[in-house]
């Protein structure tokens, strides 16, 4: 056995874990309640209100997508694979300008709760929200199977803790955050988690650079030393330009489909807003991305990758090893608190986002017709939200042992092919038709499924098959296009003059919200002066 792998802690109840993870239970639970006593309506359970700002906003998005698989997963891939670990990173990070200029203004503009209300603005309530509803939980089951899955490998292996035990504390306390506390709890709980995990990669980094005299490029000539000068070159974990492009496609373009991020623009006051925590939730996410570069260099050069993978082969444990190594017990101990903290936020948001799609576009619209009284309508969305922390728990203990990696692929390549084609047509094209959304929708979600289900990964990796009848493992060069040319031969094939006629008023509120349409009384010397008013939602 390596010395250093006999060395870690890893695996053995860790006392300043507990301690941090108590401490940040107890303060997420304290917000809980506060929160739960500013939780009266439907719009406060689902959007805050409209009254988180731009800040807290870019901090909350952040915490919805620095997930433990990049936090964790990222600074793996680069200890093992170099400068190719960063593939995840920037495909991931370069599809937040995608957000910041097509989506986050006519989606606040436009929407509610859900995306597929810009979807449905001008189309048919009923099919257009069915198929989105799809999208959506097929997006959020598979994110919230991996999260959940993921946890409890992660808990057992930091903690000491059960595999069955870890994911009924993760799905108990998200339960409790999001069932009582809805969107203002799960805002600050990711807030917090956002803050503790910036502080905790921040401090690790500066630990490992101080091992190089605080310059990187000695942590770069070292890792050269060692691994050969292609570790800083592309080409390993990634060859084929083909896999390249499909799986950029899919991060890129599925940041823009996946539904958490997307509700989380509802939950700002106005357009401005929303463009401002897209600009500070770029900045966050991008600076986080380069400490995993980092740590994962850090790791592989101070630890060596068999250490490494001799705890975990997929090199998930790289960064709290890296911890460990140069800060002790007591600094791993936080840092795996901080990674079940970033699962804890992660999951609240996922099942947010679900309950969203299941109360307001199916209960709300489809079922009651857009006639269910405020009260009916909360109430239904906290069952919901309870019915999925139940079976994402469920879920997770079922998948127990399997493979993860290719369902946090699927939810990207179902969010990149099923949401994004038809929110960027309902917005573009005057010319989208009910029939072409729904069309375009319900393909892209199957065909990413199924061409995921015949990838190498699956086939190969998972079934032991010789060869895969699909060669690619992320299908988003195939299905995200397919989805945008179902939608327009379909729209061309189905006309439907009245959507049309309407797409000019969606132009005009995209750009200006409905705020401009409100009329406004005229300012008496009094109200003149005085500090203007949150335009109502």
């Amino acid at each position: 056995m390596n010395p250093q792998q006999a060395a870690t802690s890893i695996g053995q109840p860790n006392t300043t874990a507990i301690v941090f993870f108590l401490a940040f239970v107890g303060l997420t639970l304290g917000i809980t309640y506060w929160a739960a006593r500013r939780t009266k309506t439907t719009s406060e359970f689902f959007t805050a209100g409209g009254g988180v700002s731009a800040l807290q906003n870019g901090f909350a998005l952040a915490g919805d997508f620095m997930s433990a698989a990049s936090f964790l997963g990222i600074a793996g891939l680069v200890a093992l694979s170099g400068f190719d670990g960063l593939i995840y990173s920037v495909g991931w990070l370069v599809g937040w300008p995608v957000v910041t200029f097509l989506i986050a203004e006519p989606l606040r503009n436009l929407g509610k709760y859900t995306f597929a209300d810009v979807v449905a603005y001008r189309l048919k309530q009923t099919p257009v929200r069915l198929a989105a509803a799809v999208g959506t939980l097929t997006v959020v089951s598979f994110y919230l199977i991996a999260q959940m899955v993921g946890a409890g490998n992660l808990i057992r292996m930091m903690f000491g803790l059960s595999y069955e035990a870890a994911v009924l504390i993760v799905g108990g306390v998200m339960i409790l955050y999001v069932l009582f506390g809805g969107m203002i709890a799960t805002t600050w709980v990711q807030i917090v988690k956002a803050v503790l995990l910036l502080a905790g990669a921040s401090a690790l980094a500066l630990m490992v650079l101080a091992r190089f005299s605080f310059n990187p490029l000695a942590l770069f000539r070292e890792a050269v030393t060692q691994y050969g000068p292609e570790v800083l070159a592309p080409g390993k974990l990634v060859s084929s330009p083909l896999e390249a492009v499909s799986l950029g496609l899919a991060l890129m373009f599925g940041t823009a489909g996946l539904p958490h991020i997307l509700m989380r623009f509802y939950t700002v006051p106005n357009a401005k807003a929303a463009r401002g925590s897209v600009f500070y939730a770029t900045g966050l996410i991008g600076y986080f991305y380069l400490v995993t570069f980092i740590l994962g260099f850090g790791a592989s050069v101070l630890l060596g990758r068999s250490t490494i993978t001799g705890v975990d082969k997929g090199g998930n444990m790289a960064a709290p090893l890296l911890a460990e190594a140069v800060g002790g017990t007591p600094f791993l101990g936080f840092i795996s608190a901080v990674a079940f903290a970033t699962i804890l936020a992660v999951v609240a948001g996922l099942t947010l986002s679900g309950a969203a799609a299941l109360s307001h576009d199916l209960w709300t619209h489809v079922v009651r017709k857009g006639k269910a009284p405020e009260h009916e309508q909360l109430r239904v969305a906290r069952l919901a939200s309870f019915g999925l922390g139940i079976l994402a728990i469920i879920l997770g203990i079922l998948f127990k042992g399997q493979n993860v990696a290719f369902m946090v692929g699927l939810a990207f390549a179902i969010a990149a092919s099923a949401n994004f084609p038809a929110l960027l047509l309902s917005m573009a094209w005057k010319g989208f038709t009910t029939r072409g959304a729904v069309a375009s929708m319900l393909t892209g979600a199957l065909s990413a499924v199924l061409f995921i289900f015949l990838s190498p990964t699956v086939q190969v990796e998972m079934l032991g098959k010789a060869e895969a009848l699909f060669p690619l493992k992320n299908p988003g060069l195939v299905t995200m296009p397919l989805a945008f040319l179902v939608g327009w031969v379909v729209s061309l094939l189905t006309p439907e003059p009245e959507a049309a006629s309407r797409f000019p008023e969606v132009r005009h509120r995209m750009h200006v919200g409905a705020e401009a349409d409100t009329p406004q009384p005229s300012p008496t010397p009094e109200s003149a002066s005085a500090e203007p008013a949150l335009p109502s939602r």
